[in-house]
């Protein structure tokens, strides 16, 4: 029997931050961007592991990478938009 999660991400540019993310899924994971009627976006990961531990590790990894290509989109972003008069 597999395990399955699904993670919902509200981040700062989810098709930026799903860019980053997939290259690092594995098999089991597929990761997309959910856009809502009211124009919200969300990313939105599903990973499935044959083993609870598995699933665990897999997830812990996924969070980190996620709040690390996020807070690199926020601080590009501030970047980008800083003018130096």
């Amino acid at each position: 029997m597999s395990r399955t999660a699904t993670i919902r991400a509200a981040v700062t540019d989810p098709e930026t931050v799903a860019a980053a993310l997939r290259p690092d899924n594995t098999e089991s994971m597929t990761t997309t961007v959910d856009r809502s009627d009211d124009g919200h976006a969300q990313v939105v990961t599903t990973i499935e592991r044959d083993s609870t531990g598995g699933l665990r590790s897999t997830l812990d990894d996924y969070v980190v990478n996620c709040a690390v290509a996020d807070e690199t989109v926020q601080l590009a972003n501030r970047h980008t938009t800083t003018t130096h008069e």
